[in-house]
């Protein structure tokens, strides 16, 4: 195929492994289907009739890109990876005994995906949580309110692009290459072809998360082995 059809730029693409910014990740994307890379992610801001202001993307194609990126960025970090998910982290309760979670994001530094009490620690037992009107809901006792000094909980975090490992930017931008040649292109060859690739990505990003975790079939209890046991489901799960 001459070199400047989507198949070149395909090849040119599946080839980058390096860790990148999200520009780099957008040009990724733009080039799986033939587009020209671009120089900078554009923005302008526009006031709105209610006296607010919106960001806006100047370039439809990367205004397509951008979203899709964010859109497949959430959802594979929503997973649940070895890097985005910590165990037994301490969070205090704030003056009115509320566990809220944009003061919890704000001390802890990261978006929080998911949390939940963390089942290894006494105090919890028999006691199950949800995220509710913002909040942390104790679903045992039916309150916001938390009298515990220090409460164990378990986080999972959605992280900047910066902080992805590169085995998941790449499994990411594979996905969501994929999922912008269907919304914008409409071929169904290509599509097949980054489809395969993202497949392939997975299977590299799996790997990761496996040696990461340092993972043993041995179900050692927690803090008696430096090992955290396989559990098989988590994998197939997705």
């Amino acid at each position: 195929m001459d070199p400047s059809g989507s198949f070149f730029f395909i090849m040119t693409y599946i080839t980058a492994t390096t860790s990148q910014t999200e520009l780099s990740a957008i040009n990724r994307m733009l080039a799986s289907v033939g587009v020209a890379p671009v120089t900078s992610i554009e923005t302008e801001s526009i006031n709105r009739a209610d006296g607010s202001t919106e960001i806006v993307q100047t370039n439809p194609d990367v205004a397509i890109a951008v979203n899709t990126l964010t859109e497949v960025s959430r959802e594979v970090q929503s997973e649940g990876w070895v890097f985005n998910k910590e165990y037994n982290v301490k969070v205090t309760p704030n003056s009115n005994n509320k566990l809220v979670i944009s003061e919890l994001e704000t001390s802890l530094g990261n978006v929080i995906i998911q949390i939940d009490l963390n089942q290894d620690v006494v105090a919890n037992k028999n006691r199950n949580s949800i995220v509710k009107n913002g909040k942390l809901y104790d679903k045992t006792k039916q309150s916001y309110e938390w009298t515990d000094t220090t409460v164990y909980v378990d986080v999972m975090y959605q992280y900047n692009w910066i902080d992805l490992p590169v085995s998941i930017q790449d499994y990411i931008v594979a996905k969501a290459a994929a999922m912008y040649s269907q919304r914008v292109v409409g071929d169904a060859n290509q599509y097949q072809i980054l489809q395969q690739k993202a497949a392939e990505c997975r299977i590299y990003a799996l790997n990761y998360d496996c040696e990461q975790g340092d993972y043993t079939f041995f179900g050692h209890p927690a803090g008696q082995n430096y090992y955290n046991s396989y559990q098989p489901f988590h994998t197939l799960q997705r």
